[in-house]
């Protein structure tokens, strides 16, 4: 034991020993802190936290809103309240009202100008530019409501989809015994889309003391379907004449599953004439090429000899 070698060989190796010991019976970390962890969200500087905002509500939402006072003061006729009624059929896309969307049309309308000058002035100088800058102002102002007429469309025939379903389980839910403001909220609770969402809407008002009637009408005049109107006016109808809402609701479910049907044939009968624009447009002319073309190789060499 007089060699020094061996006694600090020794020493290591004790010491490496209670390292491994110290790190193996270190208690674990407690799952619930480890969670706490992993959930604390790091404060961020203003910068970071208007960089997560979309672009519309960084760059373009505060230019509307300072458009929209201009839309204001030049309203004439009620037309703010007129885009608000649209809006509100289109579901308030990105949250705009009335006064919001004349500033979007009011941008659209700078933006169609510019574009269109700088257009104008390559095709044939100023005039040209000032005659396209003209041009380019109504059609920027314009645009938004074919945008808008479209998101309306679509929407509406997202809810005559959505009613057959929605129907069908109002009809389950009230064979069993709920009632319809209970079986409504089935609905709402169980399934998603524009019509739902109205119906929650209109739930919401019969709890805070509203009528059904005004309730559900107001949905009528906010979805702009015919079949989500003649539903609701089943149910306003068997509400006023006292008839059971079970046996319209029945009636109304079987009378959506015929024009669901209807409406499928229509497409399919329709498929065809649709099919046929593509066709010549694509496909006739590469067969044309494949059984014309070794054909016209074969006259042009005779042509030649």
């Amino acid at each position: 034991m007089d060699n020094p070698q061996i006694i600090i060989a020794a020493l290591a190796a004790g010491a490496v020993l209670l390292i491994t010991y110290g790190l193996a019976a270190r208690p674990p970390q407690d799952a619930v802190q480890a969670r706490l962890e992993q959930l604390v969200v790091q404060p961020k500087t203003l910068e970071e936290f208007e960089l997560q905002q979309p672009f519309f509500d960084r760059a373009l939402r505060p230019i509307v809103k300072r458009l929209s006072k201009l839309g204001r003061s030049g309203d004439q006729g009620g037309m703010i309240a007129r885009q608000d009624a649209k809006l509100e059929k289109a579901g308030y896309p990105g949250g705009l009202r009335g006064a919001d969307w004349m500033g979007v049309k009011i941008l659209g309308a700078i933006v169609g100008g510019i574009l269109a000058f700088f257009l104008g002035l390559g095709i044939g100088g100023i005039p040209m530019g000032l005659l396209l800058f003209v041009v380019g102002l109504a059609v920027g102002f314009v645009m938004p409501e074919f945008w808008l007429g479209r998101k309306i469309r679509k929407r509406s025939m997202d809810m005559i989809l959505q009613l057959p379903d929605a129907l069908d389980l109002l009809t389950i839910s009230v064979e069993a015994g709920l009632g319809f403001d209970a079986a409504l909220a089935k609905v709402v609770e169980k399934m998603e889309g524009p019509l739902v969402d109205e119906f929650r809407q209109a739930l919401a008002e019969i709890r805070m003391g509203r009528t059904r009637r005004d309730a559900l009408r107001d949905v009528v005049a906010r979805a702009d379907a015919q079949p989500v109107s003649n539903f609701i006016g089943a149910i306003v109808q068997a509400e006023q004449l006292g008839v059971p809402i079970a046996k319209v609701l029945q009636i109304q479910s079987q009378q959506l599953r015929i024009e669901r049907r209807q409406r499928a044939e229509e497409a399919a009968a329709k498929a065809p004439v649709k099919m046929l624009f593509p066709m010549v447009g694509c496909i006739f002319p590469t067969i044309f090429i494949v059984i014309l073309g070794p054909a016209i190789v074969t006259v042009m060499g005779g042509v030649g000899v």
